[in-house]
């Protein structure tokens, strides 16, 4: 029901390449060549343009799951649907366990019909940890 996705922190930007020239040889000032201004990101949300989203309270988070439901099972096959609806409340439960520690994420377009997606630190983790819901993901072949 719940795919979980390990994230990792990653630097982007200031990238050091030692080319072997001698800068003090060619005349080249200390200040001379690109910014290195460098800025730590985690992998997923930087890759997939996630936007982070306020927090839910438990209220909030079973009217959105009411309605996830809702637009999602039509979207489902009939053996999917009959497996979606026996395991959902599980997996909403899970969630509602772990509310106080979820980040909420949405795609790029911010559709407010889009699913949510959510991460956390699992005990001790530097790394977080990103839940999907299975069956609102689309399989594409690469």
């Amino acid at each position: 029901m719940l795919w979980e996705v390990e994230g990792k922190w990653v630097v982007q930007g200031a990238i050091d390449v030692d080319i072997g020239a001698n800068p003090s040889a060619e005349g080249a000032d200390e200040d001379e060549g690109v910014d290195d201004q460098s800025v730590k990101v985690v992998d997923i949300v930087d890759t997939f343009r996630l936007q982070e989203q306020p927090p839910f309270d438990k209220k909030q988070f079973v009217v959105f799951m009411k309605k996830f439901i809702k637009n999602l099972t039509p979207k489902l096959d009939a053996e999917k649907q009959e497996s979606f609806k026996k395991n959902i409340e599980g997996a909403t439960k899970f969630l509602l366990s772990k509310l106080k520690d979820l980040q909420f994420f949405v795609g790029e377009s911010m559709h407010d019909d889009g699913c949510l997606v959510f991460a956390y630190y699992k005990d001790g983790a530097v790394d977080p940890t990103f839940l999907y819901f299975a069956y609102a993901l689309k399989e594409v072949k690469c």
